[in-house]
């Protein structure tokens, strides 16, 4: 129970997940483990316990057994598996967010609805993180974000909820400062990091961020 006095929840999604990468960097035992309908299907794989399975069961190739604690959701519904585990994690008292096995695969509208997770949780003053392998997307509503010895990473920023968003860089390639970014521009794509610590800051607006870490 002490990751709920640590306020920290990780979202496992039904995106099939083939490396456990993400898990290492992200102890799993560090963490609140909610699984999102087919998410427990990643449990599974690579021998995680949830604390809790959420979902209506349509993604999921099995069911969880009874001593795991599961929420059974209408298939008919006006929110997501993924939307319902982070609202619960809400109600738990969580205001940090992991999601895993949420981006990718078939079905590209389930990686926009995740982003729009993404931006819900901003919106509730929480953090929250979308993580593949190589990938992390965060939304920031206002504040800032630091990279540390990420030299060559990508990092690509656009305005997210509004028509465009005011942003400061710091150890990027390209340094902005107060500098809006409009949506319809690709201005803010594909920057790198260039310094030992990177900033970005955004001053008015929200803005979504793109970390891309080439694999080794």
């Amino acid at each position: 129970m002490a990751a709920i006095k640590d306020k920290k929840c990780m979202i496992i999604g039904a995106v099939p997940m083939q490396s456990d990468a993400v898990f290492q960097e992200f102890d799993p035992a560090d963490y609140y483990v909610i699984c999102a309908d087919g998410g427990y299907d990643n449990a599974v794989r690579f021998g995680i316990r949830p604390d809790l399975v959420i979902g209506d069961f349509d993604s999921a190739q099995k069911r969880p057994p009874k001593d795991i604690r599961t929420v059974t959701l209408p298939v008919h519904k006006d929110v997501t598996d993924t939307m319902g585990a982070v609202m619960i994690g809400q109600k738990l008292g969580m205001t940090s967010f992991v999601l895993v096995g949420c981006l990718g695969g078939d079905r590209f509208d389930h990686s926009v609805g995740n982003l729009n997770v993404l931006l819900a949780i901003a919106n509730h003053g929480d953090s929250g993180v979308l993580c593949t392998e190589d990938t992390k997307v965060f939304v920031l509503r206002g504040g800032r974000i630091v990279f540390t010895e990420l030299k060559g990473a990508t990092v690509s920023v656009f305005p997210f909820d509004g028509a465009s968003c005011n942003v400061t860089y710091e150890g990027l390639e390209y340094p902005l400062y107060q500098h809006n970014l409009s949506a319809g521009s690709t201005l803010g794509a594909s920057n790198s990091i260039v310094a030992d610590r990177a900033e970005i800051r955004v001053n008015i607006g929200c803005a979504i961020v793109v970390l891309y870490t080439p694999k080794t």
